[in-house]
């Protein structure tokens, strides 16, 4: 059984990839709008973070992808992946 805070991270690297990719950003201009670092961007993609609400905000604001929204979007990723 996955726990949920694999299940949350593994949905927000789903959610940060696959809205990058639409608006085509590179994980290197999309951490240049974030004031994040790239390896950053690239280890939470990869699950192998646990982002904090404070980058987490950072990355919806660049991706211009609404706190709401955002979190309907992780929610229903979580919810097909069960």
């Amino acid at each position: 059984m996955v726990d949920s805070a694999s299940q949350i991270n593994a949905a927000i690297a789903d959610l940060v990839r696959e809205y990058r990719l639409a608006r085509g950003f590179s994980q290197e201009h999309l951490a240049s709008l974030c004031g994040l670092d790239r390896t950053y961007i690239s280890s939470i993609e990869r699950k192998r973070s646990n982002i904090s609400v404070q980058a987490l905000a950072k990355i919806g604001d660049a991706l211009s992808l609404p706190p709401g929204q955002m979190l309907n979007r992780i929610a229903t990723i979580i919810e097909s992946s069960s």
